[in-house]
């Protein structure tokens, strides 16, 4: 028998607090796409950065 992974708890905590009811069948779908954006903040937060960088200008029409 295998650990249960722990974004799944999460899923669950996250999903209550947020008041969103979450089908079992989609779980290993939302914990996919979870890992993924997980990975992807993890290579942005590696970026360094020098503490002199300034956020882009934002421009509008």
């Amino acid at each position: 028998m295998s650990s249960p992974n722990p974004l799944d708890s999460y899923i669950d905590s996250v999903g209550s607090a947020l008041g969103l009811t979450i089908d079992p069948a989609w779980k290993p779908a939302v914990r996919a796409n979870l890992e993924v954006s997980l990975r992807l903040a993890r290579q942005v937060d590696e970026c360094p950065l020098p503490d002199e960088t300034e956020p882009a200008s934002v421009f509008s029409a």
